[in-house]
């Protein structure tokens, strides 16, 4: 037996690899290891790099730096985007309740008298052509006046959905 090598490490070092010891191992190698030097720096060394493995894969994996770069340039991206967008979406806003504004002050400069504009916009439109002949004067307000009450509220919706998307 030489200084450095005890005849048992081999067994010893087998035991260890395959996850057995001290559990496993029968009690005189157990006995053996607390008097032999070099199977209880044997087991010192190898149950000091097992925890270091273990610490290691419990250790949480990190994504790669440029995974990591490429998100932060994309959030500042976005960031920057948005804050352009606020100014856009109020001139927007304004745009449209200045045209509007103007619509309505066109329309009544225009047409002082509201009854006679409605009863006087089919002609105007030429829409008498596509209503029926059997149909009253006055029954064509009926059909003119809904259908601009959907323009209108479908114009407020496209409007609304615009904006939204910026």
């Amino acid at each position: 037996m030489s200084p450095f090598t005890c005849a048992r490490e081999r067994e010893l070092s087998e035991l260890i690899r395959k996850g057995h010891w001290p559990q496993a191992s029968p009690a005189d190698l157990r006995a053996h290891v607390t008097s032999c030097r070099s199977c209880s720096d044997l087991v010192l060394v190898t149950d000091t790099l097992q925890a270091s493995h273990r610490h290691t894969a419990e250790l949480p994996r990190l994504e790669p730096a440029g995974a990591i770069w490429w998100r932060a340039q994309l959030r500042r991206r976005n960031a920057a985007i948005e804050k352009v967008s606020r100014p856009i979406l109020g001139a927007q806003l304004f745009a449209s309740t200045m045209a509007l504004v103007v619509i309505a002050a066109v329309a009544v400069w225009q047409f002082g008298n509201w009854s006679v504009w409605f009863a006087d916009l089919p002609g105007t439109l030429h829409l008498d052509a596509l209503i029926p002949s059997a149909t009253p004067e006055n029954g064509i307000l009926w059909i003119i006046m809904p259908v601009l009450a959907t323009i209108a509220l479908l114009s407020g919706v496209v409007v609304y959905l615009a904006s939204e998307k910026q």
